[in-house]
C-alpha cells in the first residue's frame, strides 16, 4: 500500500547511527498520523550497516532497504531512494542525526498549506569552524553567479518534495547529478525553514574536503557554460599579448637597433602562454568528458539487494 509520506535516508558505514535514528524518527512519524515508510539506502557499505537495515526491517515492515553494489555516491544513494518511494510527499535527510526528526512536523504542516517543495536551511553557530562557513558561502554565491540558480549558504539535502515535483525529477536522466541545484531549477512553490545542525551521534562525517570539492565542481558544471565561455575569452587576450610580442619583436628586428629581447623573456612569455592554454584544456575536457559519460548511457547505480521494496 502506498504511503503518505516516505523518509529516504542515504547511508555509507553508519552503523553506529542508523538504530539511534530509527529511535528518534519513528516517534516523531507515529505522532503524525499517517501512513509512512522509511527507506535506507546503503550506498555500497562495508560494515554492519546493511545487516542493522535487515533487523530494522524484520521489527518493523515500514522500514526498508535498498543495497549499492558498491559506493556510487551519495548523490545516486538520495536519487535511488526517491525512485523507489511511494509517498505523496517525500522527506530526504541524512542518518548521522545531524538533520533533526523534529522538523518533520513543520515541513509537512507546509505541505499540507499548499508548498511543493520545504527546503531547510542550515543555521550555523560556534560549533562549525569558520573555514567551512566561509567557503560555504563564497561557493554558493559563485554558483548563483554562474548558474543564474539562487541558493544560498547552508543549503542541505534535508527537504520535502511533493510527488508532483519527484515525478518531474526522477525524469532527469544526466549523468553528474547535484540535486540542491535541480531542486531549485525545477522551480514549484516553495518555502524555507531554519534548523540548527545535530552533532553526529557515531562515527566520522563522510564528507572529506575531496568530496566537497568534487561535489562542488559537478554542480557549477551542470549548470554552467561559464568555465568554457572564460576559457574563450582568456584564449583570446592570450592571444593577442602573444600575438603583440611577435610584432614588436619583428619591429624590433626591422626598424631599429634595438635587440630582440632574449631567451629569458621569451621562455616567460610561452610558459605562461602554455600554462594558460592547458588550463583551458582541462576545462574543455572536463565538458568532453562529461558528454562521452551520457554517450556511454551505462546506469548510474547498480542495485544488489533490497528489503521490503515493492518490484514493479
Amino acid at each position: 500500500m502506498d504511503s503518505e509520506l516516505s523518509i529516504v535516508v542515504p547511508v555509507f558505514n553508519e552503523a553506529g547511527n542508523i538504530e539511534k535514528l530509527c529511535s528518534e524518527l519513528i516517534p516523531v512519524l507515529e505522532r503524525l498520523h499517517v501512513e509512512w515508510e522509511v527507506i535506507f539506502c546503503d550506498d555500497g557499505s562495508d560494515d554492519a550497516t546493511w545487516k542493522i537495515i535487515d533487523l530494522l526491517h524484520k521489527n518493523d515492515e515500514r522500514i526498508k532497504g535498498i543495497r549499492f553494489s558498491r559506493n556510487f555516491g551519495h548523490q545516486y544513494a538520495l536519487f535511488a531512494g526517491m525512485q523507489h518511494a511511494s509517498g505523496r510527499a517525500v522527506i530526504t535527510m541524512d542518518g548521522d542525526l545531524q538533520h533533526p526528526p523534529e522538523l518533520l512536523p513543520k515541513m509537512l504542516e507546509r505541505w499540507r498549506a499548499g508548498d511543493k517543495i520545504v527546503h531547510t536551511v542550515r543555521v550555523y553557530n560556534n560549533k562549525q569552524g569558520i573555514f567551512k562557513r566561509v567557503t560555504s558561502s563564497v561557493y554558493y554565491r559563485l554558483f548563483t553567479f554562474l548558474s543564474g540558480v539562487k541558493m544560498e549558504s547552508g543549503m542541505a539535502d534535508f527537504r520535502l518534495l511533493d510527488r508532483q515535483v519527484l515525478d518531474e525529477l526522477l525524469k532527469f536522466k544526466e549523468e553528474g547529478l547535484f540535486l540542491r541545484g535541480i531542486v531549485h531549477w525545477v522551480g514549484f512553490q516553495s518555502s524555507k525553514l531554519n534548523f540548527q545542525c545535530g552533532e553526529r551521534f557515531s562515527g566520522e562525517g563522510k564528507y572529506s574536503l575531496k568530496k566537497m570539492l568534487k561535489l562542488a565542481w559537478t554542480g557549477i558544471t551542470s549548470f554552467s557554460l561559464v568555465p568554457l565561455r572564460v576559457s574563450i575569452i582568456i584564449g583570446v587576450l592570450t592571444s593577442l599579448l602573444a600575438f603583440s610580442e611577435m610584432l614588436y619583436a619583428i619591429y624590433a628586428k626591422l626598424f631599429t637597433d634595438t635587440a630582440v629581447p632574449g631567451w629569458a623573456s621569451g621562455v616567460a612569455v610561452v610558459s605562461f602562454l602554455f600554462g594558460i592554454l592547458f588550463i583551458m584544456l582541462g576545462v574543455l575536457g572536463e565538458y568532453l568528458g562529461r558528454v562521452l559519460i551520457e554517450s556511454r548511457s551505462r546506469p548510474r547505480f547498480l542495485i544488489s539487494e533490497s528489503i521490503g521494496i515493492r518490484q514493479d
